[in-house]
């Protein structure tokens, strides 16, 4: 007999409790910059993904104005329908000169672009080949899709390689990677999945959320750092959530590719458009990222001076060149007790467990920003220099 539902959700409530994975949505009032205003104190952020400072830039807060009086607030429809506003349409065309791809399609979030996308692409008969670090929207999108589905080792190329050539002949076949990954912040060896995927006859997809506005020339993203394009990475997708401070995600192709998305993808077709107020600041905010260098450089030297300062307090090295720094600690109760001992010192930084980790790497993931000062780094590093444990 089927169980009463809120029974059903009081049991897995208890088991998700007992494994220190329940998860609390945190509260704030206001937020200006990285400073935070919360009921029980004030505090610095170092989990947020505006990795340039610009989700409360003048200049974006103008455009989304400007843009509501003459629009309203809502797209109130499909862009099939009558959702297709002309800041969405001019954004496209702008962001796909930024990336130097020839067409884009904007969709509501990042989730929505890589399920839509990669169920698009492939189906029953095809493979996906996909790195085993994948972010979540990635892992779903495959699923969704009913490909066969080959995971390989995260970043072994070797692996990779194995698993395209033992399902030669098996229809279309996908090869499948974050670009930067969101948990770890290391950077995928983009040229030698892109030489893979040309040998083994395999599509490339990259997501490069964590990319697009802080790597590269320009913030072109990881894609463009690796001297790569529409050629090497046929399709590449990212958000708008993150180094452009506002929110959407988008895919890049080849102009048949993005014809044949825009006629296919369910998730945008049976989903309301981005409103145009918000369209309207994420094509001022691709204007602050393209001049951003001095931001880039400001939040390279914070990068540098955070892992510097590891080095010296005796904790071990983030491995990492990007805005994602992650202090590994292993079980659930401990990561919490050290985030909470964090928030005490006015400190946000929110503990990372299962699933969104595999078991036994819950940690702490700091995230930098050009809107952190050196101070604040140099804060966060006393912080962590009482509170962490040394081996």
């Amino acid at each position: 007999m089927t169980q009463p539902l809120p029974e059903f959700a009081a049991q897995r409530l208890k088991h998700i409790e007992r494994a220190n994975r329940y998860r609390v949505r945190r509260e704030y009032a206001a937020r200006q910059g990285m400073a935070v205003a919360c009921d029980d104190a004030d505090l610095t952020l170092f989990c947020s993904n505006d990795y340039l400072g610009l989700s409360d830039h003048p200049r974006l807060v103008e455009a989304l104005s400007q843009a509501a009086e003459r629009y309203g607030v809502g797209s109130t429809a499909s862009q099939y329908i009558n959702g297709h506003s002309a800041e969405i349409a001019a954004f496209e065309r702008e962001l796909a000169a930024f990336l130097g791809y020839p067409r884009v399609l904007l969709l509501g979030s990042g989730y929505l672009v890589n399920t839509g996308v990669i169920d698009a692409l492939v189906g029953r008969d095809d493979v996906i080949v996909s790195d085993a670090l994948n972010h979540a929207s990635l892992i779903d999108g495959c699923r969704l899709s009913g490909a066969r589905v080959e995971r390989f080792a995260h970043a072994d190329i070797e692996a990779a390689d194995q698993a395209l050539a033992a399902c030669a002949g098996d229809g279309q076949r996908l090869l499948l990677s974050d670009a930067v990954f969101s948990m770890d912040g290391d950077i995928a060896d983009i040229p030698a999945l892109a030489r893979l995927a040309r040998q083994r006859s395999a599509w490339l997809m990259l997501d490069d959320a964590h990319g697009v506005g802080v790597l590269g020339p320009q913030g072109r993203g990881a894609v463009a750092l690796h001297q790569c394009g529409v050629s090497e990475v046929p399709v590449l997708t990212g958000t708008l959530g993150k180094a452009f401070g506002v929110y959407g995600a988008f895919v890049a192709a080849s102009s048949e590719v993005i014809d044949y998305l825009t006629q296919v993808t369910r998730t945008g077709i049976f989903a309301t458009a981005l409103p145009p107020p918000l369209v309207a600041s994420l094509r001022a905010a691709l204007e602050l990222v393209a001049y951003a260098d001095q931001r880039r450089a400001h939040l390279n030297g914070l990068i540098e001076q955070f892992r510097a300062g590891l080095v010296r307090l005796g904790l071990p090295d983030t491995a990492s060149s990007t805005p994602i720094q992650p202090l590994i600690v292993g079980p659930e109760d401990r990561t919490l007790a050290l985030s909470e001992a964090l928030r005490a010192r006015g400190l946000w930084v929110t503990a990372i467990r299962p699933p969104t980790v595999p078991a036994g790497t819950c940690r702490l993931r700091i995230t930098l920003s050009a809107a952190h000062s050196e101070a604040d780094v140099q804060r966060l590093l006393a912080a962590l220099d009482e509170i962490m444990p040394r081996d």
